[in-house]
């Protein structure tokens, strides 16, 4: 019995959907014979879009679970949804089914290649992605085997080189946390075994145009900026060892820096 219940149940369920899609499709029908102008077009296309929304929703369940949220990925679905109403023609010979699931499907897939990549990668290496993964089910139907790059060049008759780097591309899809476990043990993350910026780097310049720059001073100013910078004395040790005040010693120094400011800024370059 409990075997029955579940079958007629099911039964039912089945009928009473195929009179609802026969009922939205009825809804359709009817705004498509109307004018463009006729007010009454904008009714039936809103009944339109509420009779269909389960059918984008389903559509849009299918891709659950590859990080995008329910709600984008309804709201885009039922934007393909609303461009399929909008753009359906009855002259074209096709029902509404055969034209709204495609422009649903590739509104969702067009949502995943354009705005779900962490970083922003070429369309071509987006869309050969996708034709890859296609491609790859297809090939070890009919090969029995895992594909291998070569057999996927071939196949979608592109080089070896682009189908590489269309996978590695893949890696921006979803970019690994910084804060990602690498050794547990150690409690070691993936931001701490990369290489942080080196500031000797940005000294590099500046080491290697102040010793030609020094020669602008005076040897008694070039020998107190010398003790003070690179020596590491105050004024007051360097004014004993050069035998005057430390007063002076602070004006000699504020000239030195300047005269050493305009050595290193330099005429301005003709272009």
């Amino acid at each position: 019995m409990p075997m029955a219940t579940s079958t007629a149940r099911a039964s039912r369920l089945t009928a009473e959907a195929v009179d609802a899609d026969r009922r939205a499709a009825e809804i359709v029908d009817r705004m498509t014979a109307l004018d463009h102008a006729d007010p009454r077009r904008a009714v039936w296309r809103q009944q339109a879009i509420e009779a269909w929304l389960p059918m984008a929703r389903r559509l849009a369940r299918r891709y659950a679970n590859r990080g995008e949220t329910s709600d984008d990925l309804q709201q885009t679905a039922s934007v393909g949804l609303i461009k399929a109403i909008d753009g359906f023609d009855p002259a074209r010979g096709s029902d509404f089914v055969s034209y709204a699931i495609p422009t649903v499907l590739g509104e969702l897939k067009r949502h995943f290649r354009d705005r779900a990549w962490t970083m922003r990668i070429p369309r071509r290496l987006q869309e050969l992605r996708l034709a890859i993964s296609a491609a790859r089910h297809v090939l070890e139907h009919c090969l029995q085997r895992p594909a291998t790059v070569a057999d996927l060049a071939a196949h979608l008759e592109v080089g070896e080189e682009a189908i590489l780097e269309a996978l590695e591309s893949g890696h921006a899809y979803r970019p690994s946390s910084l804060h990602m476990p690498v050794d547990a043990e150690q409690n070691l993350e993936l931001g701490d075994t990369l290489g942080v910026q080196d500031p000797g780097f940005a000294m590099t310049d500046f080491a290697v145009s102040l010793p030609p720059a020094m020669n602008c001073l005076p040897e008694r100013e070039r020998r107190i900026v010398i003790l003070r910078f690179f020596g590491g004395q105050t004024q007051k040790q360097i004014a004993e060892q050069v035998g005057i005040s430390q007063m002076q010693i602070s004006r000699l120094l504020t000239a030195a820096l300047a005269k050493l400011r305009a050595e290193l800024d330099g005429p301005p370059r003709p272009r």
